[in-house]
């Protein structure tokens, strides 16, 4: 394990044991120290393995830069229903181009907020890949993946939680 990547668990535990449960209340940025998208998904409590995935991939400092950045970030639950192995495979200095594509194709340039993101019917992520986006039901979909929670907001962009990991075609 890196110690960068160790670093980014130790600070994900750290923020995990002072948060509440839920994500309703992690789009409370103070004025005084507004939180980055890194810093919204680490008080969270749910994105451990993300923000994991994150440190591994070496794109923390870029997800703390100015931005913006709209991030569809899937959960703990949604990295947990992939097939065994998988994450500890992705994690791996060996697959870091790998884990970047993964994680880059969830990230769109901008702030889309959740009207924004519906008013779409694709967007371009910055892997250089595709999102569908549809809404069936009253449930938004981007690509195979259920929008849970929407507009969390950070600093340099906003968070929609979904509930499947989303992969580019070839990963």
């Amino acid at each position: 394990m890196t110690m960068n990547l160790r670093k980014v668990i130790l600070a994900a535990v750290a923020a995990i044991t002072m948060t509440i449960a839920g994500c309703g209340d992690i789009s409370r940025a103070t004025e005084k120290q507004p939180i980055d998208i890194v810093g919204t998904a680490q008080s969270a409590g749910q994105f451990e393995t993300l923000v994991a995935a994150v440190g591994a991939a070496g794109l923390v400092e870029t997800l703390k830069s100015p931005g913006p950045f709209t991030v569809f970030a899937p959960t703990d639950a949604a990295f947990a229903a992939l097939p065994a192995g998988t994450v500890d495979a992705l994690l791996k200095a060996e697959n870091k181009d790998n884990l970047t594509a993964i994680l880059t194709y969830r990230v769109v340039p901008g702030r889309l907020m959740a009207e924004d993101v519906v008013a779409a019917n694709q967007l371009t992520t910055a892997q250089g890949g595709v999102l569908d986006i549809s809404v069936s039901g009253g449930e938004v979909m981007v690509g195979k993946s259920k929008v849970v929670a929407t507009d969390i907001g950070a600093s340099n962009g906003v968070i929609h939680v979904i509930d499947a990991v989303l992969l580019p075609s070839g990963a």
